[in-house]
């Protein structure tokens, strides 16, 4: 099992960011980017919400930043925790602009690119973009298609009902020879649509036994990667919990775990990296620079 960190300061929804993240900034970022990199944290992660009505944004929060330009300046600091898009929502984006995008990312990153895609939820922000949400279901399983078939390849081409394309150039692209798909959801569909069509399932905002229950149900295939949520993680206030909390995840059959980190200031998050990294020798968490199914 590995260990990744949801990114603090690059989303700060209401029920969750802390008060010190509304003044922090990039320097802040790329000293807890920094400290994860060197004890050897698996991912980071960076959400995408282009304009969040202001209604919405009282519920879900209005602060997003873009993850290609904050994964750009990450890399420039870091040398190899992986950059885990959690998530892309598919309907806003061409295959081709993400193959390209994302493959220049992974490029100058030197092959450290997670794309973590999801079909979206927020109508509001579809309408906002002129993209269809009625369809985003059937949109995003031809995207996802469109991008295995785009992804580390010079001259991609794929012919699908909604994307169609052939006799380009797309220079560069990911160097990765497989760039990992990590699909996003809190339903069976999303888990189906992983298995089929990813590498990888990364569920959000479902209580554990619900969890159990999808993961109990599903059949994965062996090299299939379940990244499962912890909040709240405070290994130098409670440190038998947090281990608790991630052999909890383990036992579902975790085989990334993706912890929210309680602290007080940046100061006290990197303490607190340096702490659970201490913590999970117990659990024999792989803190190798390796990726490992």
């Amino acid at each position: 099992m590995r260990i990744g960190i949801t990114s603090p300061i690059v989303v700060q929804h209401p029920a969750a960011a802390s008060a010190w993240e509304r003044d922090a900034g990039p320097a802040e970022l790329i000293r807890i980017a920094q400290t994860a990199d060197r004890l050897g944290y698996h991912h980071l992660t960076c959400s995408e919400h282009v304009a969040v009505p202001i209604d919405v944004a009282a519920e879900r929060g209005g602060t997003y930043w873009d993850p290609l330009a904050t994964f750009g300046f990450v890399a420039a600091h870091t040398s190899r925790i992986k950059l885990a898009t959690q998530v892309l929502v598919l309907g806003y984006h061409h295959p081709l602009e993400i193959a390209k995008r994302y493959g220049t990312l992974d490029l100058v990153s030197g092959g450290r690119l997670v794309l973590g895609l999801g079909v979206g939820s927020l109508r509001e922000e579809f309408d906002a973009l002129g993209a269809d949400f009625a369809g985003r279901g059937r949109i995003a399983d031809d995207a996802l298609a469109a991008l295995r078939a785009s992804l580390s390849r010079p001259n991609p081409v794929y012919h699908g009902p909604h994307y169609n394309f052939g006799n380009v150039v797309v220079e560069p692209h990911a160097v990765q020879p497989h760039v990992p798909m990590w699909i996003g959801g809190r339903t069976p569909r999303s888990l189906r649509r992983a298995v089929t069509l990813g590498d990888g399932w990364v569920p959000f905002g479902l209580p554990l036994l619900d969890l159990e229950r999808l993961l109990e149900a599903a059949e994965l295939p062996h090299d299939f990667t379940v990244v499962l949520p912890a909040s709240h993680i405070d290994p130098l206030g409670n440190r038998s919990g947090a281990l608790r909390s991630l052999e909890r995840r383990r036992e579902m059959g975790a085989t990334i775990v993706s912890v929210s980190i309680s602290a007080t200031s940046v100061s006290h998050y990197c303490d607190q990296l340096e702490a659970l990294h201490e913590a999970c020798i117990e659990l024999d968490v792989d803190f190798t620079s390796e990726d490992r199914p």
